[in-house]
């Protein structure tokens, strides 16, 4: 068998020199492409039942952040994932030291999906992801006037002192359906002034709506608030202090107004009225500001709400109306466009420009 004879020392230096320049060039080319591909087709693969988001620009500290963390606590659910990824950026966005903000993430069972989804769409956001025991309320959820307030991780939030690390001392719950406007940071350093909890009060609001006439008219139940001034707080705002929760046992007394529940009906409203019985008149009222809830409207049609009067810091679409919902279906209310800048979802045409 013949063999061809190469004679490549015979070409000119110069030559050599451009053929070698060039095809390491080409080689680099390629090599970045598919570098770009590869990565392309792993932060944009399709899932078959969670909408694709757009990645989020990264967000850095400020020259006088320190290295303190801000935790904040938040359920990861695939019917409730594109308002998490909506309340993760805004957080982000206005927060002047963003770096500082640690996600602890509770969900009741693993979703290879929707984890991608939060390491594609914020590639340097700091969480962890805590699986919550649904058997935990097993036979201790009484139906509610809402199906997705009788979902067990509707209840994660009562046992968040025992998922946390015991190193995190305090924490920022917040639900799905909110969008932070201003630093995280202020409501993290609010002073409990000993307290459990913080949260904005509403005493103008009607109490005892909040609980049937079989527990206002039985004297050993209605005595629960003897000595207290119970006002109205939305259980999706709030500062715990997860230390005096775990010394109090606090996942204890709720879960005994659970329990009562299922033997006598006292509330219609899932997961709220047990930290009412527990908490109500006896916790740290912050600003209004912090919680302008109810967006969503009522929990039975979702009517539209307008704005309370007031500044405003975190606007909640508490209420049955959800504002992606509302605005994919094309009749959304006017707060919806205030949710829709923070929308990140891919196929959404109220999000901002890429």
């Amino acid at each position: 068998m013949a063999f061809r004879r190469f004679h490549s020392l015979s070409l000119p230096i110069g030559l050599l020199s451009l053929i070698s320049t060039i095809s390491f060039i080409i080689l680099a080319t390629i090599a970045a492409t598919t570098a770009a591909n590869a990565r392309l087709s792993f932060t944009r693969k399709p899932s078959k039942t969670l909408p694709v988001f757009r990645e989020a620009p990264a967000f850095h500290n400020g020259d006088e952040c320190t290295n303190a963390p801000v935790h904040v606590a938040m359920t990861l659910d695939s019917n409730y994932l594109r308002g998490t990824m909506a309340a993760v950026l805004s957080i982000l966005q206005h927060s002047f030291c963003p770096e500082n903000v640690y996600f602890h993430f509770l969900w009741s069972r693993y979703d290879e999906d929707i984890y991608t989804n939060i390491k594609t769409t914020f590639p340097y956001l700091r969480f962890k992801i805590y699986k919550f025991n649904s058997k935990k309320v097993r036979g201790k959820i009484s139906k509610s006037i809402r199906h997705a307030l009788d979902q067990p991780l509707n209840y994660a939030r009562v046992y968040l002192a025992d998922m946390l690390p015991m190193n995190v001392s305090r924490v920022i719950y917040l639900d799905s359906d909110i969008v932070m406007v201003d630093d995280i940071e202020k409501l993290w350093r609010v002073n409990l002034e000993g307290k459990v909890l913080a949260a904005p009060e509403y005493c103008k609001a009607n109490f005892t709506r909040y609980f049937t006439n079989d527990f206002w008219m039985d004297p050993e139940l209605s005595k629960t608030f003897t000595g207290r001034n119970p006002c109205y707080f939305n259980t999706g705002v709030m500062v715990v202090d997860v230390q005096k929760w775990r010394e109090g046992e606090y996942s204890y007394k709720v879960e005994e107004w659970m329990a009562v529940q299922k033997q006598k009906r006292i509330y219609h409203l899932g997961s709220l009225p047990p930290f009412l019985l527990v908490f109500a008149g006896n916790i740290k009222g912050i600003d209004h500001r912090w919680n302008q809830h109810g967006l969503g409207g009522d929990n039975i049609q979702g009517r539209c709400r307008s704005l309370h009067p007031g500044p405003i810091s975190l606007l909640h679409w508490s209420g049955k109306g959800k504002p992606w919902l509302r605005l994919d279906s094309r009749k959304p209310c006017t707060v919806d466009h205030l949710w829709a800048p923070y929308d990140l979802y891919r196929s959404s045409k109220h999000t901002l420009e890429e």
